[in-house]
């Protein structure tokens, strides 16, 4: 009778441990060992599962690796690393399916908690739009473009068709900053007063722009830009009506001659005898 190898008696007692208590316990190798399982049911993971921590230094990071370079390390192949890259993927569908149709927009903090998992560890800049209905559900997210967020790679106008496209009301703007500050630069304030004004424009609120950093986010509407921007566009709607009332006014005044009309009226020479 074949024997039983021991990593064979340490993957069950490993996968038993998971059942009964999720991960609480777990220390990061033994979660890379058991995704690694996963492609590998016959082979002791755990010597690959220890280096790869040691050479990603924590859970996060490794997960958040490529599959190209998880295949540099010893004892992991094409399945392995596809087996880990899926894991994370799911669980970022599971975030987005549980806030989508839920009513969950109050404040940028429950953005920044939906999202921060899946880019935290981004190393580029990515641009997402969440689009909402009038109960602040949300009824899509997509991923805009990927790099840095400039006036040149935004387009208001692609955005809000986009938006019209899926009688959307309202909109969340939120990009992450891989340096880990989400201090917002000076492009970043211009690209958001941009898109407050696009969307005034449509009758489409622009809720909030997220910043997300590590494990800290900035809050376009949390501190008080959207608002300001808000106001920016009525007064200068304001005065741009004040304007054009002066312009009529001196037109009149310069040509007494000219039969002025008032918009939604008839002139007296339209009128039948």
């Amino acid at each position: 009778m074949k024997k039983a190898s021991p990593s064979a008696g340490h993957r069950k007692r490993l996968r038993e441990r998971f059942l009964r208590s999720g991960l609480e316990g777990f220390n990061d190798y033994e979660v890379i060992e058991l995704l690694l399982t996963l492609g590998s049911p016959r082979r002791d993971c755990k010597p690959p599962a220890k280096e790869v921590i040691k050479r990603f230094k924590s859970l996060r990071a490794a997960l958040s690796a490529s599959p190209d370079e998880l295949q540099e390390i010893e004892g992991i192949g094409p399945r392995n690393a596809f087996g880990i890259k899926l894991v994370r993927e799911v669980a970022a569908e599971y975030l987005r399916q549980q806030i989508v149709d839920k009513p969950v927009y109050k404040t940028g903090r429950e953005i920044f908690d939906y999202l921060y998992h899946s880019m935290r560890d981004l190393k580029k800049e990515l641009f997402k739009v969440i689009y909402l209905n009038s109960q602040n559900q949300i009824i899509d997210t997509t991923d805009l473009f990927e790099g840095t967020v400039n006036a040149s790679s935004i387009y208001p106008r692609e955005i809000m068709k986009a938006a019209l496209g899926r009688d959307t009301v309202s909109l969340i703007f939120v990009h992450n900053h891989p340096s880990g500050d989400p201090e917002p630069s000076k492009h970043d304030k211009e690209v958001t007063r941009d898109l407050v004004f696009a969307g005034a424009i449509m009758q489409i609120r622009v809720l909030d722009h997220i910043i997300i950093g590590n494990n800290r986010y900035f809050s376009f509407a949390g501190e008080g830009l959207i608002e300001e921007y808000e106001a920016d566009f009525l007064g200068l709607k304001l005065t741009g009506t004040a304007e054009a009332k002066r312009n009529r006014y001196r037109a009149r005044l310069n040509y007494p001659e000219l039969e002025w009309v008032k918009p939604g009226r008839s002139s007296p020479g339209d009128r039948t005898i």
